[in-house]
């Protein structure tokens, strides 16, 4: 998936860990989703976090042992561990493998998760939580400290960390853009803020602001022929009742504000066919759009999403190798418009 060209860079998801799996097939889901992401040319790797989840520091270990230059991004949460503990993981694992290590801040969207470790933060105050964290985390991997802080949430006296990271494994930071909180957050601390994109055409008439460098997640289904694609994406994500049931009650209990723009979006958009598909989301099979059709299809709606600003592309969680070869070809396709097909899978 090489999409230099355009200086895009495409991160995967790996494998959700609150799936009825043994221990031992996660973990081979895991290695194995790695290996595809990094042969298919993929930056890095989302490792989800939420209070359902396996630590993502220890998935992502296996991660970086499975291997040779996928970079983990890790989901943080600042109420799971003080920014010290997570500066000293960064740097544990920047000094052990020689890796760089993305960030995922996130501020939580689910008010159960929060309410039973007895946060009761605003939507609005948990970003400027995020500042002050993320600012924490990056002086003492930048400096070694000694960093002394005093903000709203935390307080730190001369701290040092013995293991300050080289320059070039400083890691790269993202946060949710698609509230106001968030994209304030990321212009902030100097983050990519990712968005739940709506459908490109609706992108163009309010494009990412240019102040700071934005990203998109979203799925991708994609064949020579439209018709295939969306057979393929029927059978993948059929009409699910009880997964929309699921769909809204979560809905009830979250005050993530890309929650409910996707599902205003989802509402307009369910009785026409295009290239931009919610059923996935509205169905609680995942938390993103896909982006379904012809590679021609996808490659120009991807095409429009680059062209409006967007340089980073977290793609779902690939289901096998086999699909990160057509969601590759798609942004070859992007890349390079005249190229066709099956010469150009990697």
């Amino acid at each position: 998936m090489n999409s230099q060209d355009k200086e895009v860079e495409i991160f995967s998801t790996c494998p959700r860990s609150d799936m009825a799996v043994s221990g031992t097939e996660y973990l081979r889901n895991v290695e194995n989703v790695a290996r595809w992401s990094e042969q298919a040319g993929c930056k890095g790797i989302l490792v989800y976090s939420d209070n359902s989840m396996l630590d993502p520091w220890l998935v992502s270990e296996r991660i970086l042992r499975a291997t040779e230059a996928l970079c983990p991004l890790v989901a943080v949460q600042p109420i799971y561990m003080h920014p010290y503990s997570a500066a000293k993981m960064v740097a544990t694992l920047g000094f052990l493998y020689g890796r760089r290590i993305y960030l995922n801040m996130i501020a939580g969207g689910f008010k159960n998760d929060l309410v039973s470790l007895d946060d009761t933060t605003p939507h609005d105050k948990r970003y400027r939580r995020l500042e002050e964290y993320t600012s924490l985390i990056l002086q003492l991997l930048s400096t070694g400290g000694p960093v002394t802080f005093e903000g709203e949430f935390y307080k730190v006296d001369k701290l040092t960390l013995k293991h300050p990271l080289s320059p070039e494994l400083m890691p790269g930071v993202f946060i949710s853009g698609s509230s106001e909180a968030g994209m304030q957050s990321a212009r902030t601390i100097g983050a990519v803020a990712i968005q739940y994109p709506r459908p490109a055409s609706e992108c163009s008439a309010e494009p990412p602001s240019h102040d700071v460098e934005c990203g998109i997640r979203v799925g991708i289904i994609a064949r020579d022929d439209e018709d295939e694609a969306w057979k393929i994406a029927e059978n993948r994500f059929p009409m699910d009742r009880k997964g929309e049931i699921t769909h809204q009650l979560a809905m009830k209990i979250s005050d993530s504000q890309w929650h409910n723009q996707l599902s205003q979006t989802a509402e307009g958009s369910r009785d026409h066919r295009s290239a931009y598909w919610l059923r996935p989301f509205e169905t609680y099979k995942t938390f993103c759009p896909y982006l379904v059709g012809s590679y021609a299809q996808v490659s120009e709606e991807l095409a429009r999403y680059f062209s409006i600003g967007f340089r980073t592309v977290i793609l779902d969680i690939p289901p096998n190798q086999d699909e990160l070869q057509h969601v590759g070809i798609a942004f070859e396709r992007t890349v390079h418009p005249s190229h066709h097909g099956s010469d150009h899978r990697h």
